[in-house]
């Protein structure tokens, strides 16, 4: 699917918040494996490899804490909607099927400028069951 041309400033921010927990996590040395991967249960923000993981990494982003922190916006029904659609993406990825996975939490405030204000990775920030 292709993007449009003239992102929201909400998708906007939230890209540029995905670019930087992209950067964070491959300098922690994990691999990237796919963006804003979607299918009917709902969307990826990033699929990573940590070794031999399969990491799925929810990126929330925000312009300062005016609004809360950036880690408080998963609610109960998205985290649902991202186990899910993790379990679509190995179904539709047969070699990773077998993997142990997980998903991971990285919130980034920027401040008025843009820059990065805080970042907070969370690992095994969602669990099913």
């Amino acid at each position: 699917m292709d993007r449009p041309v003239t992102a929201t400033p909400r998708a906007r921010l939230g890209r540029s918040g995905e670019a930087v927990a992209r950067r964070f996590l491959e300098r922690k040395g994990m691999e990237f494996v796919a963006a804003n991967w979607r299918c009917r249960a709902g969307e990826l923000d990033l699929v990573m490899r940590d070794a031999d993981i399969v990491v799925f990494v929810e990126v929330k982003t925000r312009h300062g804490e005016e609004a809360g922190r950036a880690e408080e916006g998963i609610s109960p029904a998205q985290g649902r909607r991202i186990l899910a659609a993790a379990e679509w993406f190995l179904a539709d990825h047969q070699e990773l099927e077998a993997t142990v996975w997980r998903v991971d939490l990285v919130a980034v405030t920027l401040d008025p400028t843009g820059a990065v204000e805080r970042l907070t990775h969370w690992s095994d920030a969602l669990v099913s069951g």
